[in-house]
């Protein structure tokens, strides 16, 4: 038996909510999205079918554009007062996970009140860039925990040809490949003696003193 399909609802498509939803259409997800900006929505319609024009978000007009029937729905909306009475209506309707992104930390409060799940875009994407310059060769950095940090990179040309026991990332570094893609394509069961390839991308997980060091390990071998 299949998995049931999420379904995904995006109200507001500012530039994190159509970020968003062309993500998550390109996974194959489906989603349902609202704007009062006609051109917007336009643009959402090659992605989905479910995409709307509407100034109304009453609870109502939220049931009736099959909001309360998604799995997830995300508030991308940036004005705070109509943020929290949409979380609000959502709540109301039955929503069992709704984020919405946060502007301030107050507004951020009261969103986690109504119990909505906080995101910072500009906040977190900020953090990102600031591991990514810092870290030089990581092409994308990711907290999980304190303790715990995900980052990729581009595999050197001195580990082209070799295996994952020849390299020993773990036993050098601390580090373990949870994943390697290659030009779109993901292996996620890492075995030791898979031999790396030209443009592979390796997602590594450790400590943050062992993603640095890896990353000055790797620029070296540029």
């Amino acid at each position: 038996m299949k998995n049931k399909k999420m379904t995904y609802g995006i109200i507001g498509l500012g530039r994190f909510g159509m970020a968003l939803a062309q993500k998550l259409s390109g996974m194959g997800s489906e989603i349902l999205v609202a704007d009062k900006d006609e051109r917007k929505v336009s643009l959402m319609r090659e992605l989905t079918e479910n995409a709307f024009i509407t100034n109304d978000l009453e609870r109502k007009t939220l049931s009736d554009m099959g909001f309360s029937n998604c799995d997830v729905v995300v508030v991308c909306i940036g004005a705070i007062d109509v943020s929290i009475l949409t979380v609000m209506k959502l709540q109301n309707l039955g929503v069992k996970r709704i984020i919405a992104k946060a502007t301030s930390p107050e507004h951020g409060e009261i969103l986690s009140k109504l119990g909505a799940e906080i995101v910072y875009p500009e906040q977190d994407m900020a953090l990102r860039l600031a591991h990514r310059l810092e870290m030089g060769q990581g092409l994308d950095f990711i907290e999980l925990s304190e303790s715990i940090k995900v980052a990729t990179f581009n595999v050197p040309n001195d580990f082209v040809g070799k295996t994952i026991l020849d390299v020993s990332l773990r036993e050098n570094f601390g580090l373990n490949i949870i994943a390697i893609e290659n030009n779109g394509t993901v292996v996620d069961t890492i075995r030791p003696t898979y031999a790396f390839k030209e443009n592979d991308v390796l997602y590594l997980c450790g400590s943050k003193k062992a993603i640095f060091a890896i990353s000055d390990y790797l620029e070296k071998l540029k």
